[in-house]
């Protein structure tokens, strides 16, 4: 004779995950928070006096393009592992580029190109992204510090 009394546990985590099923689990990738000057908790965000002119995210990547007086900086975060990556950028037509070791990152409100060379890498659209005005009067300059980077913020560890 079947028993019904085992049955009703199943029941029940069989509905739950339905509802899950129906109603979606929430995103282990999903982009933090941002503000006017980029993502929240995260490396891809431009700290005062610097105004961020340029951010937004990709499938695998968190950009921001800082600006202070007339320098320009990019600051990436690769979302899989947290690897961050802040080096100067430039001005280049519609878009912002910048280099490190051989490879090329060009951010414009389109798109993320990595490349070496002529050879392109990735060419992921932006996903969200906000381009910003930078302030009528520009802020003092700045340098950026040379010691090592911290590990990733929370913001910066995506899911998998």
């Amino acid at each position: 004779m079947l028993s019904t009394w085992g049955l009703g546990p199943r029941l029940i985590v069989a509905a739950a995950w339905s509802a899950l099923l129906v109603f979606g689990m929430p995103s282990a990738a999903a982009a933090p928070a941002t503000d006017d000057q980029g993502f929240i908790d995260s490396t891809a965000r431009c700290t005062a006096p610097a105004v961020a002119v340029l951010f937004g995210s990709t499938e695998t990547s968190r950009v921001a393009i800082c600006k202070t007086g007339d320098q320009y900086e990019y600051r990436g975060v690769r979302v899989r592992d947290g690897a961050k990556l802040i080096v100067p950028a430039s001005q280049s037509g519609g878009g912002f580029v910048a280099g490190n070791d051989g490879i090329t990152y060009t951010a414009t409100t389109k798109s993320l190109v990595v490349s070496m060379g002529d050879k392109v890498i990735r060419d992921e659209p932006m996903a969200d992204v906000h381009q910003q005005g930078a302030p009528a009067a520009p802020p003092p300059t700045t340098t950026t510090p040379t010691t090592p980077l911290p590990p990733p913020l929370p913001a910066e560890v995506g899911g998998r």
